[in-house]
C-alpha cells in the first residue's frame, strides 16, 4: 500500500510539474504549420485538418492561444469576437495533445479566451460540435455550456439537423460569460 501511494504521489508532482512549466500566449501566423499536421493525429485519424485553415492563424491571432512546454505545442484554442453580432464570441476550434490531456490545459486556454470576452464587453460565447463527438459534448457541458434546443435528437441530445450543410448536423453550445 505504501508503494501504490508513493507512485501515485511521484505521479501527481510530475503532472503538477508539467503544468508549472507550460506557458500560453496567443497564436502566430507560423504557428499554422506546426498545428496542422498535428490535426488528424490528436483526433484519433479523424479528417479535422480541413476545418482549420490558415486564415484562422492570420486573422484572429489576438483572441487565439497556444499552450506550450518547452517550446512544444500541447494544446491551441482558436476563436473570435463575432463581427454581426457584438454580444457574442466564438469558440471554433480546440485541441489538446492526448498525452496532457487531464491536466486542465483545456481549461486554462479557455479561461484566456473568457477574460478577452470580458475586456472586449462580451456577455455570450458559442461553440459548436459533430454529434458523433462525444468528448466535445461532455466537455462543453462540463465547461458550463448549455446545449441550444434542435429541431432533432441524437443520443438524447438536441441538435441542428443540416446545420452545416446536408447531413452535416451539429450540437449547438452557448454560455453567458459575465
Amino acid at each position: 500500500m505504501y508503494n501504490h501511494f508513493f507512485q501515485w504521489w511521484k505521479i501527481a508532482l510530475a503532472q503538477e510539474e508539467r503544468i508549472s512549466i507550460m506557458k500560453i500566449r496567443s497564436v502566430k501566423s507560423s504557428d499554422y504549420y506546426a498545428i496542422s499536421p498535428l490535426i488528424n493525429e490528436w483526433w484519433g485519424g479523424r479528417q479535422m485538418s480541413d476545418m482549420l485553415p490558415k486564415l484562422f492563424f492570420d486573422h484572429f491571432n489576438n483572441t487565439s492561444f497556444i499552450a506550450e512546454e518547452d517550446g512544444h505545442i500541447i494544446g491551441f484554442l482558436i476563436e473570435f469576437l463575432s463581427q454581426s453580432n457584438s454580444d457574442v464570441a466564438y469558440i471554433h476550434f480546440v485541441g489538446v495533445n492526448p498525452v496532457y490531456r487531464k491536466n486542465h490545459i483545456g481549461k486554462q486556454l479557455y479561461n484566456n479566451f473568457f477574460n478577452v470576452i470580458r475586456e472586449n464587453n462580451r456577455k455570450v460565447v458559442r461553440a459548436v460540435t459533430s454529434p458523433v463527438n462525444k468528448v466535445s459534448i461532455a466537455y462543453h457541458t462540463k465547461m458550463g455550456f448549455s446545449i441550444e434546443n434542435g429541431d432533432i435528437e441524437i443520443d438524447g441530445v438536441p441538435v441542428v439537423s443540416n446545420y452545416d450543410g446536408p447531413n452535416k448536423d451539429r450540437v449547438l453550445f452557448v454560455k453567458n460569460v459575465d
